[in-house]
């Protein structure tokens, strides 16, 4: 946000200056940044609360715990986007991996059972569990035995491979590999009815498969391997036990399907791989996918290095770990005319693209990691989909029309190509949005949907009207809107002066006449000071909201004030500001949404539904923000090593949760636990583009 402009002059002690300890490994299948020895992969507890992660490009994903058990509805090896990026489909849920190694019989998997019982207690022989690259690796550990199990999926296809290595052993091994199968969207559960009438699948042998077919008209699915032979038992095992599920209050259980069982003789330094896929003609060699795998992860790696040059070395590794965490949220989204279309899942496991997350998380995962191409395709595509002045708020899972019902994604285009062309000096590009940023500004002054409109009196953006909640404090329970925000918003109409900014800028590039902005912006800037609340000397968080007038409520918005670097404020108000959210708000994982000493602050988001929603921008921290404050405390005191140091925690708890990445949310109170999606786009965008601005300013 801060990129291409000046920041206020003047050095000051900082406000705090928190430090962290120091990282020295690096990622690499020989020496990965995420490595967890037995003592954590054999506490179950410990095992669990950690998760990977694997993604396909198109918005299908894998994912599961280090334990090996599924503890959220969302956890399996196949969850294929049937309609990319959308109809995420759960196919394959898991695996029961069974291996006979002379007179011993060794299960590898491990589940929990709606009667409490977790078996089989796979995880007692896990002697590590590593990510190489973004590759979740296990080694099991049986006497001299050595098994390791990888995991990865196709680029660009909804194909999971999983591969079995016999890295050491005085003998062979048999394999026995079971198939948990099913067919319901992501967001479900199955449950059978009586034994009587079970679902019937259809299963079928073909060279190298099975072909399964959940039902008539569903999609086909294969269960592959040129390495084992295959059978198919079909049968349903009942009651799988989902943890997460029942903490958030959600259905907590489910049937899967026992469609197949691959047999395999394995010898020390061997492989074999099982794919699991919608393509028929899948590939089959393992050795040559993985190997394309690591060469994809290797470019990845490649392009962000020039971006983390600047970086210390024992910084470098989680920084190139959350470099290929940006790529998992990067989708396609094909368009007519426009096949290469490019989106932004907003978080995994049940997000699904966004238009202010993608806009507010894009310079991040594609302009700090050195993939401006990228950045240009999500910005194309996007505006595609402009209507009425307005980006869409989100993308329904199932497909369908888009929603249109925000306030700021809009604003937030402005800025993604203002970084965007600040980092590419790309003029043809630039011309080919400017007609659609004209008339975006044109129908934000005529208005448009939920009473968006310019006030004609100050020249600030007002927004909103009952029943609606536009801003990204965008929790709704029914009827009841948690955060309202009616009105004229600090950060919007910080967007605001910030967009007719860019405007001014892109017209002189382009050769346009900036008259128009030029006189919006007049008007919007000297208003701004209306913002400010000299009572608790920091801005009003809206303006002219009904019933209230100015609401003084303590929020982490105002941050936006300084972060954008559009001297809104004096700079003894931008000093304020920031002191301010630093003693009440500011926390190792990111900004509370609501400060402590206010009424209705939640520091625990916890319970069913409707307790997280009311909590989820009463009090919750938000990792994204501590980007724009990390920006803002550099702005007003000139320290680039404090204000990185502010991003330290954050980016160094990457074996916390989402393993490799980084979470949504955080509880407000300490010691802060993560919540919410274990992978969230705009949280690894705003570390990574944060770190990128401080580091090369």
């Amino acid at each position: 946000m801060a990129a291409s402009r000046k920041p206020k002059s003047g050095k000051q002690a900082p406000a705090s200056n928190p430090t962290a300890a120091k990282t020295k490994t690096k990622v690499s299948a020989e020496n990965p940044a995420i490595r967890l020895g037995s003592e954590l992969c054999t506490n179950l507890a410990a095992a669990e609360q950690r998760e990977w992660l694997v993604t396909n490009g198109i918005g299908g994903f894998a994912s599961g715990t280090v334990a090996g058990s599924a503890t959220r509805r969302y956890h399996g090896l196949l969850m294929a986007a049937l309609d990319p990026p959308a109809k995420r489909t759960l196919l394959v849920g898991g695996i029961d991996e069974i291996v006979r190694l002379r007179d011993q019989r060794l299960e590898l998997s491990t589940h929990r059972w709606l009667g409490g019982a977790v078996a089989p207690q796979g995880y007692r022989l896990i002697r590590e569990f590593r990510l190489e690259g973004s590759v979740p690796t296990w080694t099991y550990q049986a006497g001299s035995t050595l098994l390791e199990k990888r995991l990865w999926m196709q680029r660009g296809e909804n194909t999971t491979f999983v591969r079995y290595t016999l890295v050491e052993s005085r003998t062979a091994i048999e394999l026995e590999l079971k198939v948990l199968v099913n067919y319901r969207d992501f967001h479900a559960a199955t449950h059978l009815g009586s034994p009587a009438n079970e679902w019937r699948m259809r299963v079928e042998p073909i060279e190298n498969a099975l072909r399964i077919t959940a039902f008539d008209k569903a999609t086909p699915f294969y269960l592959k391997s040129r390495d084992a032979t295959a059978d198919s038992p079909h049968i349903w095992y009942r009651g799988f036990f989902f943890p997460a599920e029942r903490e958030r209050g959600l259905d907590d259980h489910e049937d899967q399907l026992f469609a197949a069982i691959f047999h395999a003789l394995l010898e020390a330094g061997k492989s074999i791989t099982l794919v699991f896929s919608t393509n028929p003609d899948a590939a089959l060699d393992g050795d040559a996918a993985l190997a394309e795998e690591r060469n994809r992860e290797a470019a990845v790696l490649a392009a962000a290095k020039p971006a983390l040059a600047s970086a210390a070395p024992e910084a470098r590794p989680r920084l190139s770990q959350l470099a290929l965490a940006a790529d998992q949220f990067v989708a396609s989204r094909p368009l007519p005319g426009q096949p290469d279309g490019k989106t932004i899942i907003a978080g995994y496991h049940w997000f699904g693209d966004w238009g202010r997350d993608t806009m507010i998380a894009l310079p991040g995962l594609t302009l700090a990691t050195g993939r401006p191409e990228i950045a240009k395709q999500i910005l194309l595509a996007f505006s595609n989909f402009v209507d009425r002045g307005m980006l869409p708020n989100n993308f329904p899972d199932a497909g369908g029309t888009p929603e249109y019902n925000t306030l700021d994604a809009t604003l937030w285009y402005f800025e993604a190509i203002r970084q965007y062309f600040a980092d590419t000096s790309d003029v043809a590009t630039l011309r080919e949005l400017f007609p659609v940023l004209a008339e975006i500004v044109e129908v934000h002054v005529r208005g448009t949907r939920y009473n968006i409109h310019v006030d004609p009196v100050d020249g600030l953006l007002y927004g909103g009207g009952p029943g609606a909640q536009l801003t990204w404090m965008d929790a709704k329970i029914g009827d009841w809107v948690v955060t309202p925000r009616t009105g004229k918003p600090v950060e919007i109409n910080a967007l605001w002066i910030s967009a007719l900014e860019s405007m001014i800028a892109f017209a002189a590039v382009l050769g346009a006449s900036p008259a128009s902005y030029t006189q919006l912006l007049a008007k919007a800037k000297s208003s701004f000071a209306r913002f400010w609340n000299p009572e608790r000397n920091c801005c009003f968080d809206v303006l002219d909201s009904p019933g209230i007038g100015n609401d003084a409520t303590l929020r982490p918005n105002q941050i936006f004030a300084v972060s954008l670097g559009a001297n809104l404020l004096t700079t003894e108000r931008q000093k304020a500001v920031v002191n301010l959210c630093a003693k009440e708000l500011l926390t190792p994982f990111g900004l509370r949404s609501l400060a402590p000493c206010e009424p209705g602050y939640a520091g625990t988001y916890s319970g069913g539904p409707r307790e997280r929603d009311a909590a989820y921008h009463q009090g919750t921290v938000w990792g994204w923000l501590l980007g724009p404050f990390a920006l803002a405390h550099y702005l007003v005191y000139q320290d680039r090593d404090a204000a990185a140091a502010f991003l330290d925690p954050l980016a160094q708890s990457i074996d916390r949760s989402g393993l490799g990445t980084l979470a949504e949310i955080y509880d407000g109170d300490p010691p802060h636990h993560p919540r919410g999606c274990i992978a969230q786009a705009w949280t690894v965008g705003e570390v990574l583009r944060a770190w990128h601005v401080l580091r090369n300013s």
